[in-house]
């Protein structure tokens, strides 16, 4: 059909339509831990199930160090860090073809206490600037672009805050101009454009979770895991609105909490189990507390009701669970998956084994039933799978990461 537009602003318009669609089709963004959202939950259209026979392209790998952070990207970067030769590396590369844009190293110890060691805090991008914190307090702002340090500081030497027994892993929290860290008892915040301390909590250990925040306007409360409880701070001032005691073994809690409406869910891993409960007038009120599902280090993800994640330690034979978020009913049981780790996307689990199976199956309570598998990497793999952009990222605790193309063919 004849356009009747003139024929500059025809093309004018045309131009337009094709870089329209051209960036819904770059796919979602991944900026920081458990993605956009804080769940877990990717909003990638671009991506497709239908794997050839012997699996999905690796488009491209990299070697970026012992750790086990997972991979933050925007606008067609992926950040990541890793350990090597005594030093904590930051790694900028392009998302698509895995090439290193820029790196930045400092002196690291590998902390190597009973595990692996090397990083374990994945970074935060958030307004064109990465924030990053080392299990040992050094915590860095950096320009996403150029790789140029806007300011940095070891925030525990400025503290003298107990460092917990595997260093800080939570990743960072931007909200407004805070950067939110889980160091200390109930969390610390620093001005996010100076890392100048606004408030603090008690020097007591930290656990290993992430900043998790909810809440709306002057109601924002920040939930942080201790050694011991699972804490409400008001964002503004870090005053303690409310605690939950929650005492695991070796101060491991880990997972980070799972909100939803009033219920907030927690579960941690050395045979504690899980709770749902709610806050009355500044007092925790259990729901349900059982031991079907301990998540270790990863937390659940919660789809139309019901969480999917790993239950058991890395010394057991973790499975992969479906429990009923409002009554703590386990609907299945699926062995063989190890101390995996899963997200999900389009009403899908995606999930790697703790030997880099990746799997795809719709999020059920009738069962798991996988419509996709590959083996896309080797060694241990505790860490979080990643999908942007049509790939999924995988990584393994040395530090080899892989780019899996599984985006939907013309």
């Amino acid at each position: 059909m004849k356009s009747s537009f003139p024929r500059p602003l025809y093309h004018v318009l045309t131009t337009i339509l094709l870089l329209a669609t051209e960036g819904a089709a770059c796919g979602d963004d991944w900026p920081r831990w458990r993605g956009p959202d804080s769940n877990g939950l990717s909003k990638e259209p671009d991506w497709s199930t239908e794997w050839p026979t012997q699996g999905p392209t690796i488009a491209w790998k990299l070697s970026v160090g012992i750790g086990f952070a997972s991979v933050v990207i925007q606008d067609g970067s992926l950040v990541t860090t890793g350990h090597a030769e005594d030093k904590d590396t930051l790694w900028c590369v392009d998302s698509a073809k895995g090439t290193v844009r820029w790196k930045h190293s400092y002196d690291s110890d590998l902390g190597d206490k009973y595990f692996d060691g090397g990083t374990t805090s994945t970074p935060t991008i958030h307004g064109g600037f990465i924030y990053s914190l080392s299990r040992w307090g050094d915590v860095f702002c950096i320009e996403l672009a150029s790789g140029k340090v806007k300011w940095s500081k070891n925030i525990q030497k400025e503290t003298s805050v107990r460092i917990p027994d595997w260093g800080f892993s939570g990743a960072p929290l931007v909200r407004e101009d805070l950067l939110i860290l889980n160091v200390g008892d109930a969390g610390l915040a620093l001005e996010r454009s100076t890392g100048k301390i606004v408030w603090k909590s008690e020097n007591k250990d930290a656990g290993y979770s992430s900043p998790f925040i909810t809440g709306a306007g002057p109601n924002e409360v920040v939930i942080f895991g201790s050694s011991k409880s699972y804490v409400g701070v008001a964002l503004k001032t870090g005053k303690e609105l409310w605690r939950f005691p929650w005492p695991t073994q070796y101060g491991v809690n880990a997972a980070d909490p799972i909100v939803r409406g009033d219920h907030i869910f927690v579960s941690s891993g050395y045979n504690k189990g899980s709770a749902l409960f709610t806050v009355a007038k500044g007092q925790p009120v259990v729901s349900w507390q059982n031991k079907e599902l301990r998540n270790q280090m990863n937390p659940s993800v919660l789809i139309d009701g019901f969480l999917y994640g790993v239950d058991g330690d890395t010394t057991t034979k973790a499975t992969l669970k479906c429990v009923d978020f409002l009554t703590g009913v386990v609907r299945w049981t699926e062995p063989g998956i190890g101390s995996g780790t899963v997200v999900g996307a389009g009403g899908k689990l995606i999930v790697l084994t703790d030997r880099g199976e990746l799997i795809v199956a719709p999020a059920s309570p009738e069962g798991f039933k996988p419509s996709a598998r590959a083996q896309v990497i080797g060694g241990k793999c505790w860490t979080v799978p990643v999908l942007a952009q049509g790939r999924i990222y995988c990584r393994n605790a040395a530090g080899n990461l892989v780019c899996v193309d599984v985006r939907k063919r013309p």
